[in-house]
């Protein structure tokens, strides 16, 4: 009954996520129409659709380069430190003091900041610039381009381009700025809110970023120090931030290869009312789905996991490791086909040459061969 109400309420907030983003969709795309039609009257409707579509395309592209500029800088600022910066799969990362270019693709997100978070101070780091930080960049270059359409007002064309671009990221930094939880992740304005006078959220927050750090120096899970993994409280797990926390603590488990473990605990995480976001549950049902295959392999329990969101899940992150982990083992111990289990591993090993942490791939890799062992018994 509780994981019922649990999904109902996680559906919600992914159809009004969904609903809010459809919505301000229709909105720019009236009023951009709208203003074309008033600033270059007589021009044919296809291609005055053809210069809106190339307009909102391009601005979209600049406003999500703009917005994670924006937590950078504001970062930089707040006493942060460089770790990584990516716009689409594109990735460039701090690697022992060398920027690397890599790949990787993480749905519901066009682009993303990471930083190496200042010590805390009383159970203190600064928040709200940070995290804020895209949404305020928006916010400064929207006003810098409504100004520009003031100077340039006899160009008609520009001038459209111009409030294009000024109303794609006006209305950016209400989705990221608003506090809204859009099923696969929580955008920037309710990590804020999570965080906010609650303790707990903000010491894991800098876990979060820490490991981030120690991600980027290529130590495994495992390795890192065992504190930082402690399971929150079920209460406590209600808080998105915290929740990750015990996502983690999951994670880790599975990279010291305790996998009753694991699952004990990734099956409690998954059925209590906690604040732990889409993206995470999908990928620790992938982890959950390994541990049946490598273990019982019951051929209900498995049907059962990969329900249809689940399956949805794994080929929009197709090319995630630990997607890619999961599905070969269903080919190799679940379909018994030794040919497709082939084609995931070099597809796997694909991905694995561009991939930003390879001590991720080290442990999946691990992970594979426990499979390959079972396949062989």
């Amino acid at each position: 009954m509780k994981q019922a109400k649990k999904k109902k309420k996680i559906l919600w907030q992914q159809y009004v996520g969904k609903a809010v983003i459809i919505l301000i969709g229709v909105i720019c795309g009236v009023v951009t129409s709208s203003c074309f039609n008033e600033f270059i009257p007589g021009i044919p409707f296809y291609k005055r659709f053809a210069v809106l579509l190339v307009g909102v395309c391009l601005a979209f592209l600049f406003n999500i380069i703009m917005h994670e500029i924006g937590h950078l800088v504001f970062g930089l600022l707040t006493g942060y430190k460089f770790s990584s910066f990516r716009i689409g799969s594109f990735m460039w990362m701090n690697e022992g003091g060398k920027l690397k270019f890599k790949r990787l693709k993480i749905a519901g997100t066009g682009g993303q900041c990471l930083m190496i978070p200042p010590d805390m101070k009383d159970g203190k780091i600064p928040l709200a610039l940070f995290n804020l930080g895209g949404s305020f960049a928006n916010i400064i270059v929207g006003v810098l381009f409504l100004v520009g359409r003031c100077f340039c007002s006899g160009t008609d064309f520009l001038s459209s381009f111009l409030f294009i671009f000024a109303f794609v990221v006006f209305i950016s930094a209400a989705i990221n700025g608003v506090p809204m939880r859009l099923g696969v992740i929580d955008n920037d304005g309710y990590n804020a809110f999570a965080l906010s006078k609650n303790k707990e959220a903000v010491e894991a927050f800098w876990v979060q970023l820490k490991v981030v750090e120690q991600n980027s120096k290529g130590i495994r899970l495992k390795d890192m120090p065992a504190e930082w993994f402690a399971v929150p409280t079920d209460e406590a797990m209600k808080n998105s931030m915290v929740a990750t926390r015990g996502v983690f603590a999951c994670n880790r488990l599975m990279d010291e290869e305790k996998f009753e473990e694991a699952d004990a605990l990734m099956k409690h995480l998954l059925e209590i009312d906690s604040g732990i976001v889409g993206l995470h549950r999908n990928l620790l049902m992938c982890d959950r789905i390994y541990v049946e295959l490598i273990r019982e392999n019951r051929c209900k329990v498995i049907e059962n996991m990969m329900s249809g969101e689940q399956r949805k899940f794994m080929k929009t992150m197709k090319r995630f490791p630990s997607v890619l982990r999961t599905q070969y083992v269903l080919a190799l111990l679940f379909e018994k086909d030794t040919v497709k289990a082939k084609n995931v591993k070099n597809e796997f090993e694909k991905v694995a040459k561009t991939y930003p942490y390879p001590q991720d791939i080290e442990s999946e890799r691990d992970l594979m061969e426990i499979a390959d062992k079972a396949f062989v018994m």
